[in-house]
């Protein structure tokens, strides 16, 4: 095998096996297997502050993987999205060789 090959096989039999890292969970209206990072959402918003300059609203952000072939098209960024029945909107969205990193955040007032 190579690289390439090596790394599509360990997002399917490492990174999102329920039995390693992954966990199911309701995208959308679908169950897949996708992996919440709460340790990159810290690391991504300590170069991006947070505060907006809105008072009274709470913003909750996180970010999971997830691949391509389950989740299909990459989404835009503003689109709102549901994750295990609560909306968010999707504020960044790569796609890492097959592998989707996809950053999400709750809005609600306080």
């Amino acid at each position: 095998m190579d690289f390439k090959e090596l790394i599509k096989d360990d997002i399917s039999n490492v990174f999102l096996n329920p039995e390693e890292f992954g966990e199911l969970h309701t995208v959308g209206n679908r169950k897949m297997c996708i992996l919440v990072d709460d340790n990159e959402m810290i690391e991504r918003e300590k170069r991006t502050p947070m505060y907006d300059g809105t008072e009274g609203v709470y913003k909750r952000k996180l970010l999971f993987y997830v691949k391509a072939a389950d989740f299909g098209p990459l989404p835009a960024v503003g689109r709102m999205l549901t994750l295990d029945g609560g909306s968010y909107r999707v504020i960044d969205a790569i796609n890492e060789s097959g592998l989707y990193s996809i950053s999400l955040e709750a809005v609600r007032a306080t």
